[in-house]
């Protein structure tokens, strides 16, 4: 096992000073407008912060209520780059961003390696983003924790479902899923679809496609340990490229989820 995953789109997606990184997530989690929750996942987009940051920001927000008690990140996103079947750790100890190091979580690690649809991959992280883009907000919300990073392939809701029910852990774990909505389509087309794919999220409703989520498999897996667990979700944020920095002739698509446990009301 090499020591650590080194960032790969520091400099291209978010910065890569970490003075101004820190500035950076700093101010978008500032301005982000978020209900007091005690959230059990996540779901955050992963496009470079000028597009989709404050939707994101808007997910991390959430979190500061329970930030002191989070000791575990499991964190699954779509893979972009290598093919891969199943879900794939990475074959490192520590991932690093310009904000610091990152402890891999051996227990973690130890409780899903055996599954059949777990496999050990560098490849598949090495240059791999939509996990990468999360860990500066994780590291400016959270303080003393480890992380759990799956690049998820081609896999099964099922199979995304039983890796999560194998380190669901208590209030010490967070379970982030990184994932966009809908790619390209002119700007009002984006917001029928996307609204209808927030829609479906909100009723637990699955399989979410690709068409609708590049990370339509580990949503689709968290929705249906949702419902097993009796999660409540909340929208947070819903918009898209055409809102934050692009032009709305061909947009991406961007929202912000937060889960609960039903008793967790939401808090104005």
């Amino acid at each position: 096992m090499s020591a650590i995953r080194p960032p790969a789109v520091a400099g291209l997606f978010y910065p890569a000073d970490s003075r101004q990184l820190a500035h950076e997530v700093h101010d978008l989690l500032g301005a982000a407008q978020s209900p007091q929750l005690q959230p059990k996942a996540l779901i955050a987009p992963h496009a470079g912060y000028i597009y989709s940051g404050a939707i994101a920001a808007s997910a991390y927000a959430s979190l500061k209520d329970i930030a002191h008690r989070i000791r575990r990140v499991v964190l699954l996103g779509p893979t972009h780059r290598v093919a891969v079947q199943g879900l794939a750790l990475p074959d490192a100890e520590a991932f690093y961003t310009p904000l610091g190091r990152l402890n891999l979580d051996i227990d973690a690690i130890q409780a899903i390696v055996s599954l059949p649809q777990v496999v050990v991959s560098g490849e598949v992280h090495e240059q791999e983003h939509s996990l990468e883009v999360q860990l500066p907000f994780l590291q400016s919300v959270l303080h003393d924790f480890t992380i759990l990073p799956l690049a998820v392939g081609m896999a099964t809701a099922e199979e995304v479902a039983e890796v999560l029910e194998a380190v669901w852990g208590g209030e010490e774990t967070l379970i982030v899923v990184s994932s966009d909505l809908s790619h390209y389509l002119p700007y009002s087309a984006a917001q029928f679809v996307d609204g209808k794919t927030a829609d479906d999220i909100l009723r637990l409703h699955q399989p979410i496609g690709h068409e609708q989520a590049c990370g339509g498999t580990p949503i689709s897996g968290l929705l249906l340990a949702a419902r097993k667990h009796h999660l409540s979700p909340h929208l947070l944020d819903l918009r898209n490229s055409g809102d934050t920095a692009g032009d709305r002739d061909r947009v991406v698509g961007y929202a912000a989820f937060a889960f609960t446990e039903e008793n967790d009301h939401v808090r104005h």
